[in-house]
């Protein structure tokens, strides 16, 4: 099996043993378990991995409790909990247990951020630390392998879940991709949070996917859809909170000119998004191979971000005239603007540098990501 190098990997290895239960998240399929494992394997016989979602595991977790669980783990000093969400009262228990066995490294992992938080991290105040694990970055992929036009065309078109990348062929790519998308991307939504209108979120979904990079009016797709703002609003929290969207907000220091309310959406992940869209053809022929790009580069920025403790917040800016940038990156008073072009055609940012003269700005094209 090809594993990939994450670099989310010294940084977990930094927090071991640090008083702190290690809690990870991350979409289905993202190699939290690959990960985690090869964490524990580098402590041969210390080490431990146990899949909750087996009943002899979840057997041995009884809420106040602690000896029961210590005599299951036995004399390990540090354990793998993954689908730790699946645990009815998980958080209290395993602040139970590290209250008693601070000694012992704890990793939790979960694919349900929403559902994990609420379980872990709550009772865990002061006890836990959060990670997320995405998709892999380009930066990762090219510690296996060079990064050719053709493989870059596969990237945007087929996303960069690790068995995306590791598929040797167009077939095993889509076929992995739809089975990824039928079987995991819903899973922890529907299992955990009471979906009422299941066709209204599935037209949800297809909506946004035609809308990537575009601004978002939610009384528009309440229209669309045939339901109410409310319904809408709490279908995208949840999408963001499964880490299936991002909703990226405008940067404004100037209300007169500049829009402050609307806000643009983003998938996580370009593959999933192509199949939301049933998009089959050819990249380089679509009308929206611009959009890709720009969904591309900003799960990018989001992954090399996840990595800082204070990361910077991704935003957008667009005037009223409907100027506009497609992302900025605001990290205390530095501001870096970036535009993405798929061509070699010429930007400007004379009207954006004439409100914020310190801002860095940049240029990203295609041919930027290729070996």
């Amino acid at each position: 099996m090809l594993i990939f190098p994450r670099d989310l990997e010294p940084i977990l290895r930094k927090s071991l043993f640090k008083n702190k239960i290690i809690v990870l998240f991350g979409p289905r399929q993202s190699g939290k378990t690959t990960l985690s494992k090869k964490i524990i394997a580098s402590f041969g016989n210390d080490g431990q991995y146990f899949d909750c979602q087996l009943l002899e595991v979840r057997e041995a977790f009884v809420e106040g409790e602690p000896n029961k669980l210590k005599t299951f783990i036995g004399n390990k000093k540090i354990v793998v909990f993954d689908e730790a969400q699946t645990i009815q009262n998980i958080g209290i228990i395993l602040k139970i247990f590290h209250d008693h066995y601070p000694e012992i490294q704890v990793i939790a992992t979960g694919s349900s951020s929403f559902d994990l938080a609420n379980k872990i991290i709550e009772p865990m105040t002061g006890r836990a630390i959060e990670y997320t694990l995405f998709p892999l970055t380009i930066d990762e992929i090219k510690k296996i392998k060079k990064i050719t036009k053709a493989d870059l065309m596969d990237i945007f078109q087929f996303g960069s879940y690790p068995a995306i990348i590791a598929a040797e062929t167009t077939e095993e790519k889509k076929s992995t991709l739809k089975n990824i998308a039928t079987n995991y991307l819903y899973k922890d939504i529907f299992m955990f949070e009471q979906i009422r209108y299941q066709l209204i979120f599935e037209k949800l979904l297809k909506a946004l996917s035609y809308q990537i990079g575009s601004l978002v009016s939610v009384n528009e797709l309440a229209q669309t859809i045939g339901t109410s703002p409310l319904t809408i609003n709490r279908y995208l929290k949840l999408l963001e909170q499964a880490l299936i969207i991002k909703i990226v907000r405008p940067f404004s220091n100037n209300p007169r000119t500049e829009i402050r309310k609307a806000f643009k959406i983003y998938f996580l992940d370009t593959g999933i998004r192509n199949v939301l869209a049933d998009i089959n053809s050819p990249l380089e022929t679509r009308s929206d191979k611009g959009a890709i790009f720009e969904n591309f580069f900003f799960c990018e920025l989001l992954k090399k971000h996840s990595l800082q403790i204070f990361p910077p917040e991704i935003m957008f800016w667009r005037t009223r005239t409907k100027l506009e940038i497609d992302f900025i990156e605001k990290d205390g008073p530095k501001i870096k603007a970036t535009e993405c072009k798929w061509s070699n055609e010429k930007v400007s940012f004379t009207k954006f540098l004439a409100n914020y003269k310190e801002a860095e700005t940049r240029v990203v094209r295609v041919d930027d990501f290729i070996d």
